[in-house]
């Protein structure tokens, strides 16, 4: 397992996507219309899923139009954020140019914001009062952030003193000027988010990495997180490093469960990190900014620093356009991601429902590549490859302490489904050397898994 490597070559994407066909014929919307021209793909979202996408299109085709639409010019990544809290990274790290997918691919770029479209006339309006025509619409909406599902909390509270910093942004500098500057022996309270939500192991790798931060800068300061839920993508793998590193005792059904495969410490003095569990409590119902405390379902917990990472739901773009259903996610053919709401729309990232796929930049990724050759052979009048997705998301208990989630995803009964073995995960008996190689690995994926989006 420590070998998968999380870049999928060029190569090996043009050539497998050209495995088995399907023989079903296309739905009379997905045939091109008649052009005079290339085929002009619109993009909306400029993000990873909306990056890939254009790159892959031209790469596919280098004779099609892709254009993209975008409201900032820079793109601030959120894979690796959380690690300018602990002064890992700094904010203008995160920053992200489209420079040389303009330059080195010729896509072309709209800094603007789309507020409406018309899907029987294939365009897409934008606040700048451009109607833009589209042959295509891959939209990337992201997620936005339920601020409102708790008592007391609200999007001017997490601008201003709770912040959540889950989409990066001014929220992510506040929340790293409030836990550096956290006085001595001050409490830190994460409030981890209910499924489905965006980057399943990252809560758990910031309660992590600020718990590594604040026993070298601030020893008697105590980290807990509560939680709705009872278990978490690479529990096993992430609390063995909590309790290596900072003494965290697992909570007995995991510590009886892992100790037939690893040795596991119950420490008699336990360290500055606990975690509350759904079913001890730890699910989120009020926030008080003035008073600085949080309830859960088992107490009131006065804090320093509360840090609300809240449920979450399709960007609002997937909301206006139509694409969501009453779940707040989009409904998409599993195949090539085409909405089931709107004809000639994919819906790609973390927006879409994806079944067993998680939320992750690297699904966004694959599923881009997927139907950026999807679109391709429906517009040439060709059937559509059988898709194949890969996930792999790394994650840090430590700075040198790395771990990883990964899958391999088909078809089955026409639902996306994980068809990998059982060994998806860093062995809980993984060697000091595999353990410091993950940590690298994750080092490494955030620049090439970067450069392969947008360079």
């Amino acid at each position: 397992m420590m070998e998968m490597t999380a870049d999928l070559s060029r190569r090996r994407w043009l050539t497998s996507s050209l495995g088995l066909l399907s023989a079903a014929s296309l739905p009379a919307w997905a045939q091109a219309p008649a052009r005079t021209g290339p085929a002009h793909i619109v993009i909306v979202g400029g993000g990873v899923g909306g990056a890939t996408a254009a790159k892959y299109l031209k790469l596919f085709d280098p004779t099609l139009r892709v254009t993209v639409i975008e409201k900032s010019p820079v793109y601030v990544r959120p894979y690796g954020s959380s690690e300018v809290l602990n002064q890992h990274a700094r904010m203008e790290d995160l920053n992200v140019s489209y420079d040389a997918l303009r330059s080195r691919y010729g896509v072309e770029f709209v800094f603007d914001t789309v507020t409406d479209f018309d899907p029987q006339a294939r365009t897409v309006s934008t606040a700048g009062r451009q109607k833009i025509g589209y042959d295509r619409l891959i939209v990337a909406p992201g997620i936005q952030l339920m601020y409102g599902a708790y008592a007391g909390y609200s999007e001017q509270v997490a601008n201003t003193s709770v912040p959540s910093g889950w989409i990066p942004g001014a929220q992510t500098a506040l929340l790293a000027r409030q836990l550096q500057g956290m006085r001595e022996g001050g409490t830190f309270v994460l409030a981890a988010p209910p499924n489905p939500y965006r980057c399943p192991p990252g809560p758990y790798e910031r309660a992590a990495l600020m718990t590594e931060w604040f026993m070298k800068h601030n020893p008697r300061a105590k980290v807990i997180l509560v939680d709705p839920k009872d278990s978490f993508v690479t529990d096993e793998t992430m609390m063995l490093g909590w309790n290596r590193l900072y003494n965290f005792n697992l909570p007995e059904d995991y510590a009886k469960r892992m100790s037939a495969q690893v040795e596991i410490k119950q420490h008699a003095t336990p360290g500055m990190m606990s975690w509350v569990r759904g079913k001890d409590g730890g699910r989120t119902l009020k926030i008080d900014a003035k008073k600085m405390t949080i309830e859960t379902e088992a107490e009131v917990i006065k804090a320093d620093v509360i840090n609300v990472v809240p449920p979450m739901k399709a960007g609002q773009i997937a909301i206006t356009l139509g694409l969501a259903d009453s779940s707040g996610w989009c409904p998409v053919d599993r195949r090539t991601f085409a909405s089931t709401l709107q004809a000639n729309v994919h819906v790609i990232g973390d927006a879409s429902i994806a079944d067993a796929m998680p939320k992750s930049g690297f699904s966004a990724n694959t599923q881009a590549k997927v139907v950026a050759r999807a679109i391709i052979e429906e517009l040439a009048g060709r059937p559509v490859p059988e898709p194949l997705w890969e996930n792999t998301c790394y994650a840090l208990a430590g700075k040198d302490y790395g771990l990883f989630v990964a899958d391999v995803f088909r078809l089955v009964d026409g639902k996306i489904a994980r068809t990998n073995g059982k060994e998806r995960y860093l062995p809980l008996n993984a060697t000091p050397a595999q353990i410091k190689l993950g940590a690298r690995y994750q080092q490494a994926w955030l620049r090439t898994f970067t450069q392969d989006c947008f360079s």
